[in-house]
């Protein structure tokens, strides 16, 4: 009876040795977590493209240059101008970009001093008008001459004098060496507003 009291003694230290033992082992480590790196640091998520936001279109100008300013008009204004026949506006122009969205280009010029008047006209696009009209006043000055509001009028001096004149949906640039002072262009400008079609 006293060998199977020490047999079972000896039985439970061993069964509490193996207890202590296992309580001590490393702990099994935790399964990856999806999205995570060997390291621990959350895998880079893609950032989506924004979407660009789309420009209304331009509506197109459909005058001819005899349109946008009469023979007649032209002869009582600037009677020493011929219009340009294989006229194109330069790169980088207010003039080009009128072209680009569809607008009437066009050019006089004077025979005797070379001097080229150029008149453009466009519809931008509606979400465009608003910007195309503060860029005008910073660079130019205000023209009440060019008519009253709704119409907004805008000359920058320089060696070739420039005009901004917007009315409804419409922009009209006009620029020329020959036009030195704001009064300069004004006769011709009343002609080209005129000849414009109402919105």
């Amino acid at each position: 009876m006293r060998h199977l009291t020490a047999r079972t003694a000896a039985a439970a230290l061993a069964f509490a040795a193996v207890v202590a033992l296992a309580g001590c082992a490393p702990s099994a480590k935790p399964a990856a977590t999806p999205g995570a790196t060997g390291t621990g640091t959350p895998a880079a998520v893609a950032t989506p493209t924004p979407t660009p936001t789309p420009t209304l279109p331009p509506t197109p100008v459909t005058l001819t240059c005899d349109q946008v300013v009469t023979p007649d008009q032209l002869q009582a204004a600037e009677p020493s101008f011929a219009a340009v026949q294989d006229y194109a506006p330069k790169a980088g122009t207010l003039e080009k970009r009128i072209a680009d969205w569809q607008g009437a280009t066009c050019a006089w010029r004077n025979a005797s001093t070379g001097a080229v008047i150029e008149i453009a006209i466009a519809r931008p696009p509606k979400d465009r008008l608003e910007g195309l009209k503060n860029d005008a006043i910073t660079v130019a000055h205000p023209v009440p001459t060019y008519g009253t509001p709704p119409i907004e009028g805008y000359f920058k001096p320089g060696t070739s004098g420039q005009v901004q004149i917007f009315r409804g949906s419409y922009w009209v640039v006009a620029e020329s060496t020959a036009f030195f002072e704001p009064g300069d262009p004004a006769p011709l400008m009343q002609d080209v507003l005129a000849n414009i079609p109402t919105d």
